[in-house]
C-alpha cells in the first residue's frame, strides 16, 4: 500500500517563502509522476506543479518563476519550493503520486499567506 506524508506547510506573511515535503513509502515503481495540487475554499483542486521520474516538470501559469519542484528518488520525495508566497496561494496543498494510471494523495497541508 502506498502511503504520502506530507510537512512544511504554515502561516507566512506575503513575499515569504515555505518548502514542502512529500515522502512515499510502499510499493513504488520506478517510473512515475509526482506532483502538488492545491485547493482553496469554494475552488477546485489545482494542479500547481508536477515532476516525473527523469526530472520533466510542468508548472501552472500562476506560479511559475515562483515555486520550484524537485525530487529524490533515492528517498523517494518530492518537494515544492515556494517563494514570493501571495495571499492568493493560500490553501491546502495535496502531494499526488501517479504511477501508470493509478493516482495516490496525501492528506493535505495548509498553507496561508497572510499579514
Amino acid at each position: 500500500q502506498v502511503q504520502l506524508v506530507e510537512s512544511g506547510g504554515g502561516l507566512v506573511q506575503p513575499g515569504g517563502s515555505l518548502r514542502l515535503s512529500c515522502a512515499a513509502s510502499g510499493i513504488i515503481s520506478n517510473i512515475n509522476t509526482m506532483g502538488w495540487y492545491r485547493q482553496a475554499p469554494g475552488n477546485q483542486r489545482e494542479l500547481v506543479a508536477r515532476i516525473s521520474s527523469i526530472g520533466g516538470t510542468n508548472y501552472a501559469d500562476s506560479v511559475k518563476g515562483r515555486f520550484t519542484i524537485s525530487r529524490d528518488n533515492t528517498k523517494n520525495t518530492v518537494y515544492l519550493q515556494m517563494n514570493s508566497l501571495k495571499p492568493e496561494d493560500t490553501a491546502v496543498y495535496y502531494c499526488n503520486l501517479l504511477i501508470s494510471f493509478l493516482g495516490y494523495w496525501g492528506q493535505g497541508t495548509q498553507v496561508t499567506v497572510s499579514s
